[in-house]
This record gives structure tokens, sequence and C-alpha cells, in this order.
């Protein structure tokens, strides 16, 4: 017997529609668990919908693709309906399709604003997998279990997470099929309110589209390193190098196995980063300097705020740029963004850049040797989880994040 569906409902502050919602669902499929992820709700919202009988995850704020992708991890085996908290209408019809991925469209336009966000989103979808869609970010999807595993974890934010899931589903050779169906929802209008949410949903939608990363919560969130590059020109061509291997890196990890495979991005990093330093400095000390720094930074991005902490003890007795740290830690920190091998490398960089006016002489050549030490000591155990296990140390790498 094929497993029952399991319905996700990401809600934020929705106290005046999501009892009606999860009452409707539990109605319309009474052997299906609702699953109401609460998006950091500050109303009644979680409240109300345990007491119409939805099981609740209850999450900080983290956005709609955060939210179910958190929701899904706590649903049983088996398809999955994806439903707004503010949806009236019946979705039977999208269970009934025999594609993997089934997208509602609406069968009345819904929606007060010009268009901009969809039409941005079908470009977006069209270019990447060359699919054409009515209803690009409807949030009204069912997925078969295939499905499920193509595009879980979403992508982050509102917008994004639907687009992006379309281009999965694609990419992973399911079918893809839009059902009308008559159905409504809260709508946003012509209004600053209305034109700051359409906003968010560009922003996020752009996002989508772009690198990303699973962190260790296994969430999918955009990486923005590169924005370390724009900040800090002469660290750009190494920012555009660790992009390289955010968007096309394979499952090699560390420098022996990407020496092993051959041409890969990372040997691109080990040729390349260097390189950036000898220009920089012509001196092969520089050279050493930053490619050294760059892979020594790489391997504490592990959790959110680690490579930042390190990068800013680092920075104020090297007299490095703090600015670069000081934009992204807010992100990295409360998990909205990561800096990937553009901003870990591009950071590693800077210090690297900076030691070499700093040290001079034998200082330089006990700097280069303490950065070999450290790099070969994360070849073959997680600095990770040597600061972890260090007293203050700990405390520090903890400050500012989530706790788990």
């Amino acid at each position: 017997m094929a497993d029952p569906v399991a319905i996700l409902v990401a809600a934020r502050d929705e106290d005046q529609a999501i009892a009606a919602t999860v009452a409707t669902l539990r109605n319309r499929f009474p052997v299906a668990e609702v699953i109401v992820a609460d998006d950091g709700s500050r109303d009644e919202t979680a409240a109300l919908a345990e007491a119409a009988g939805a099981r609740v995850v209850r999450l900080r704020r983290r956005g709609k693709g955060q939210a179910l992708t958190m929701a899904e991890q706590a649903a049983p085996p088996g398809p999955l309906l994806l439903c707004d908290a503010d949806l009236t209408g019946d979705l039977a019809p999208l269970l009934q399709s025999k594609a993997d991925l089934a997208i509602a469209a609406f069968s009345e336009r819904q929606g007060g604003g010009f268009g901009i966000v969809k039409r941005t989103a079908r470009a977006l979808i069209r270019t990447a997998c060359g699919l054409e869609t009515r209803e690009p970010i409807s949030g009204q999807r069912a997925l078969s279990p295939a499905a499920r595993h193509a595009v879980f974890p979403l992508a982050f934010g509102f917008a994004g997470s639907e687009a992006r899931m379309t281009v999965d589903a694609v990419r992973a050779g399911l079918t893809v099929e839009e059902v009308e169906i008559d159905l409504r929802h809260r709508a946003t209008g012509r209004d600053l309110r209305g034109f700051l949410h359409r906003g968010k949903q560009f922003v996020h939608l752009v996002l989508a589209f772009g690198p990303l990363g699973i962190n260790h919560r296994g969430l999918r969130i955009p990486q923005v390193g590169w924005v370390v590059g724009v900040l800090s020109p002469r660290v750009a061509p190494v920012a555009a190098i660790g992009l390289a291997d955010d968007l096309f890196s394979g499952p090699e990890r560390g420098v022996a196995a990407h020496l092993a495979a051959g041409r890969t991005t990372g040997v691109l990093k080990l040729v390349g980063i260097p390189l950036v330093g000898y220009l920089a400095t012509r001196r092969v000390s520089g050279a050493l300097l930053v490619g050294l720094a760059a892979n020594a930074l790489n391997q504490l991005d592990t959790k959110p705020g680690r490579a930042l902490k390190a990068y800013a003890l680092a920075a104020i007795p090297l007299r490095a740029p703090l600015r670069p740290a000081v934009v992204l830690a807010p992100y990295d920190l409360r998990e909205m963004a990561m800096l990937g091998d553009s901003g870990s490398n591009a950071l590693g960089a800077l210090l690297g850049l900076s030691s070499v006016k700093r040290f001079t002489g034998r200082s330089r050549w006990l700097a280069i040797g303490a950065l070999a030490g450290l790099n070969l000591l994360g070849e073959r155990r997680s600095l990770g989880a040597l600061i972890e296990r260090t007293p203050g140390l700990s405390a520090l790498d903890r400050l500012g994040r989530e706790r788990s």
C-alpha cells in the first residue's frame, strides 16, 4: 500500500486563517498528517493550528523555504502536499495528477502587483531548464516521493523556493504538470506593504538561482561570499575562483582528493589562489601566505560565524579590513546566507596579503610554517571538532549562533 500523503503548511502570523485552513485540510484528507511550520509567528498561529488538529513545528523566523524544509524533515516518508496558510479551495486535483510535481494554477488571477516577480520567475525557469510555466511561484504543490527526494531541501525564502523547486524536479528528469484549480488566497495590494513584500520575493527569487549550499542543519542557503570581492577588489580574483568552486564543485574534499581527481575546481583553487598572491606581492612567500591562509579559513567555514570570527580575530592585529566581516556576519550567524568557498577563500586571501605587509624575513616564514601546519592538521582532523572540544574557543564559537 502506498504511503499516505503528509501536508506541509508554512505559516507566519496567520491566526485569522490557520484554524480554518487546517480544519479544511483534515476534513478533505482525513488520513493525512497536517504539519504546520510556524515561522516565528508573534500571534496565536501555533496554538490555533494545534487546536485544529495539526502537528506544529515551532521555528524562529527563517523564511518559507527553510520553514518547509524543517517541516519536511519532521514528516513521515511518502508523498507531500504543500499548501499556503491562507488558502481556500480544494487541492484534491493535485493528488489526482500522475506527474511527479503537480502545481496549482489558479483559475482566476490572484494578486494586485504588476507581475514583475512572476515574469522574472518564468524567465529564470525557462533559462535554467527550458520549461514554460504559467504559475511559477504557486505554493500549492503535490510531490511524489521521487520529487520530494529531488527538491528538498528547498531554496531559501519565498518565491525562490517554489521556482527553484520546479527547476530541480525538471533537472532530475521528473514530470511536472500545472493543474488549473479554483482556489483563493489573500492577495497583496498595490500599497507600500504589498510592494515591500514583492520586493522581498524578487530578492529571494534571484538568490535562489545563484550558488546554494547545504549547511549543518541540512538547510539550503544562498552562498554570498562574492560580496567580499565586491567590498575588497584586490581579492576579487580569489572570490571569482571560489565562486567557480561553489557553482561547479564535485564530491571531492581535501587537497589529496582534488589532486587525485585531476581537473577539479579544487585544483583550480590550489593553483589560482597562490598565483593571485604572487602577482599581488611578486614574492613566493606572498603566494604561500595567500594560498595557505585562504585554505585555512575555508577549512573553518563549517558552521555559522566560525570563519568570520577567525577572520576578525586575525584581522585586528594584521590590520586587515573588517568591513566584509561586519557586513556578512548578521546574515551568516542567522543562517540566512553562507560564505561558501568564494567568501572564505577571499577573506583568507585578505589575511594573507595583510600578513605580507606585517611580517618580514624570518617572521614571515614562521607564519608560513604555522599556516602549513594548520592546513595539514585540517586535512587529517576536523578543525571545527577541535574548536568545539576546547574550552573558551567553544564558547566564542557558539557566540551569536542559534542553538541547535
